[in-house]
């Protein structure tokens, strides 16, 4: 079967638009109508007008889809594919926070579950968080999921008070500082660096950003290589705009299994049978909702 005949014609008879993650396979990139970090994938979904949306990520993107549309149908490759880091956060926690410091802002990294969602003031993703908190009054801010964003993000920000969360990517959190520099001394290539990864890596970093800027920064200076310290899906759409550039991922920045369960079978069986569906609480939602749509007003 060639699946990627046969998914356009499903996504032309059953009216459905895919989104995918840079972080997914290479052959489900190719097939999808849109690819983007969270925050491009977020407006997309915001403005889909087709009848299904199947996202190609993982569960709280699809989730995000589903808040965002909640007249829509939306469904996704592999219902298991999830975030560890999302599932690092205990609701307990910002209750408490909001009883003890009501005064502090719950920001929220969109890598988190639609009930997080829910108990916060604000969204944000690594591409829009600096530009969000900026126009934020509150001088207090409880930052989750990852503590490694959310202290690089709070350097950019001393006049502000942030305590955070204990997640991390299981990923990112482990690049090697000692393998980059050597990399970074045995080649001269610049170093790209998601702030997802501990202080110590991103300080080596020639560019630090979302995947979406670490994309524009290769499209802008088309140097002879790079060094890439985020998630090797990345390098698919890289080698698109500087196809000449030499792309190395580091042996300590592994690929993330649970993108990786999108496959191109499983977006045409998604797509067939109009299912798994993203199927959320409708109270739960709409407070959800509030936080995602600040993040796009002030995004």
């Amino acid at each position: 079967m060639n699946y990627y005949d046969e998914i356009e014609k499903l996504k032309k008879e059953k009216d459905v638009l895919i989104l995918a993650h840079y972080y997914v396979n290479d052959e489900v990139q190719d097939i999808a109508d849109k690819i983007g970090d969270s925050f491009q994938l977020a407006k997309e979904a915001q403005n889909a007008t087709n009848k299904i949306i199947c996202f190609c990520g993982v569960h709280f993107m699809g989730e995000c889809a589903k808040i965002l549309n909640s007249d829509k149908k939306v469904i996704v490759p592999d219902i298991n594919a999830g975030c560890a880091m999302a599932d690092m956060v205990d609701i307990e926690a910002i209750k408490n926070v909001k009883k003890s410091a009501p005064d502090t802002a719950i920001v929220s990294y969109v890598n988190t579950t639609a009930e997080v969602k829910s108990y916060s003031d604000v969204c944000v993703t690594s591409s829009n968080a600096i530009k969000i908190i900026s126009q934020i009054p509150n001088k207090n801010i409880y930052f989750l999921p990852d503590r490694n964003l959310g202290s690089y993000i709070a350097k950019q920000f001393p006049e502000k008070n942030f305590s955070f969360n204990p997640g991390y990517c299981k990923y990112h959190n482990f690049v090697d500082e000692k393998e980059i520099l050597e990399l970074k001394k045995d080649t001269g290539y610049d170093v790209l660096v998601h702030p997802e990864c501990r202080e110590e890596v991103v300080e080596l970093g020639d560019c630090i950003g979302s995947t979406k800027a670490l994309l524009e920064y290769v499209k802008e200076t088309k140097k002879n290589g790079y060094i890439v310290c985020t998630e090797e899906g990345i390098i698919h759409q890289m080698k698109k705009v500087c196809p000449d550039s030499i792309f190395i991922s580091p042996k300590s920045m592994n690929k993330c299994s649970d993108m990786k369960m999108n496959s191109i079978e499983k977006v045409y069986n998604a797509i067939l049978n109009e299912g798994p569906e993203i199927i959320l609480d409708e109270k739960m939602s709409k407070r959800a909702f509030i936080p995602l749509k600040r993040m796009m007003e002030l995004g």
